[in-house]
């Protein structure tokens, strides 16, 4: 392990991003925090202005690592405490400079702090608190703040740092518990699920029940003019460096938003980083491609109200490879379409490929005042070379149509085929970077 002493404030920002750049942060603040004109910053509800990579990682908030070091040994893991890597680790104070310097240069919109476990998890969440209790009161700012919970970490420290923060997230690391013990030995669920139940429910300490180890009972006399986590939580797991099917890996994330209320759950897709005996071997053809149909199907669970039972099961465990899933699901229910646009309901409409949530709430206000043909759905902003084989205007198609399940997956794969080409070969993802601005602190 290399431990670089009495290093510069800049040398340890370009460690300490880097390690970052392996965390998901391209979150929205939906949440409101005004600085009443008595500090610097704003979080609105309408959620803070991205800059966004290709791959969807977000870089308009400083995204920094508190510290490289770490007490564990995951075998997917750069930070990995046998990796003979660059140790660095910032002061609560360098990391307030860091953020009010770069917000004065407009570089950036908020903060996002993850870390690896210095000495022991409550250690840790007592120096990004300390951070954090810093950088609102002393630095007056109120900027969005989403900050990593530790898991391990007290209650009552996770308390306070969601008083301050903005959005929380604990990594679940892995889906199942098998792939846990399997490449993070001296991680476990429990400790895990600990601090997402005590986000979900609110503030508090967390006492044992039968039912799930753990349960919330809140504090008595505490007076606070702020919210806890008001922007909610998320979290993350690695896909691909574990054998789980497309069907697990969305049963975990449908009972994330079902069990613990995620505003998001984020995918990574398995990148061997240690390249050593030890790391696994990816699995499947390829987990970039994994990745996103995986955040094509969670956008079907969030905002279109499909179930996981509906697109996959255990006869069919894992997504198509050339269809996305919301048009694999349609081209194997052809016994519902053609859908007429001028009487079918809004959900109906969010079924169809190509509509999305806007065009399907355009079409349901227009058409009450007049009859709609494809050129109006166009400018609503369908994607007709999707829907074209799945709706009528007025009882007509766009174009002479035979309700084959073959021909249309056919054509629909066609449409594709870039976008999966540019992925399979891995042209479309570039992790950006902040290290190209001259930084002085």
């Amino acid at each position: 392990m290399k431990i670089t002493q009495n290093m510069e404030i800049s040398e340890k920002l370009k460690i300490l991003t880097d390690a970052a750049k392996y965390d998901v942060a391209c979150t929205s603040s939906g949440v409101d925090r005004s600085n009443k004109g008595k500090g610097m910053g704003d979080a609105h509800a309408c959620g803070i202005c991205h800059t966004f990579a290709s791959d969807g990682r977000c870089v308009s908030l400083l995204k920094i690592l508190f510290t490289n070091e770490c007490i564990y040994d995951c075998k997917y893991c750069i930070n990995r405490r046998s990796n003979d890597v660059p140790r660095a680790s910032f002061t609560p104070d360098e990391v307030c400079r860091l953020t009010m310097e770069f917000y004065r240069r407009n570089y950036i919109e908020g903060l996002f702090l993850s870390s690896g476990i210095l000495n022991s998890p409550d250690f840790t969440m007592g120096l990004i608190y300390e951070a954090l209790w810093k950088l609102r009161n002393e630095y007056r700012f109120f900027g969005y703040i989403h900050v990593k919970a530790i898991p391990g970490a007290s209650p009552e420290i996770i308390e306070k740092v969601g008083f301050l923060a903005d959005r929380m997230s604990t990594n679940l690391e892995l889906p199942t518990k098998k792939g846990l013990q399997e490449l993070a030995p001296n991680k476990s669920y429990k400790n895990i699920l600990r601090p997402m139940r005590q986000i979900q429910l609110g503030t508090g300490n967390l006492i044992a029940t039968e039912k799930e180890g753990y349960s919330l009972v809140t504090r008595s006399g505490r007076k606070t003019t702020s919210k806890f986590v008001p922007a909610g939580q998320s979290t993350q797991m690695i896909i691909g460096a574990t054998p789980e099917t497309d069907y697990q890996l969305m049963t975990v994330t449908e009972h994330m938003y079902k069990e613990y209320k995620m505003k998001r759950v984020f995918y990574s897709a398995f990148v061997d980083v240690n390249h050593n005996i030890d790391a696994p071997a990816p699995i499947g053809p390829n987990p970039l491609l994994s990745e996103h149909r995986l955040y094509q199907a969670d956008w079907l669970l969030r905002y279109y109200k499909f179930e996981v039972k509906e697109l996959l099961n255990e006869s069919h465990p894992n997504f198509n490879v050339v269809l996305d899933p919301k048009c694999d699901w349609a081209v194997s229910h052809l016994e519902r379409f053609p859908v007429e646009v001028m009487r079918a309901d809004y959900y109906t409409l969010l079924r169809v490929p190509g509509l999305g949530v806007k065009s399907a709430g355009r079409i349901v206000s227009a058409r009450r005042y007049g009859i709609l043909n494809f050129d109006n759905l166009k400018k609503m902003g369908v994607v007709l070379k999707r829907a074209a084989y799945f709706i009528t205007c007025n009882g007509k198609t766009m174009f002479p149509l035979k309700m084959n399940q073959d021909f249309i997956a056919r054509e629909l794969a066609a449409t594709d085929r870039k976008q999966i080409y540019a992925i399979e070969g891995d042209t479309t993802y570039k992790q950006m970077t902040l290290m190209d601005l001259e930084v002085k602190a």
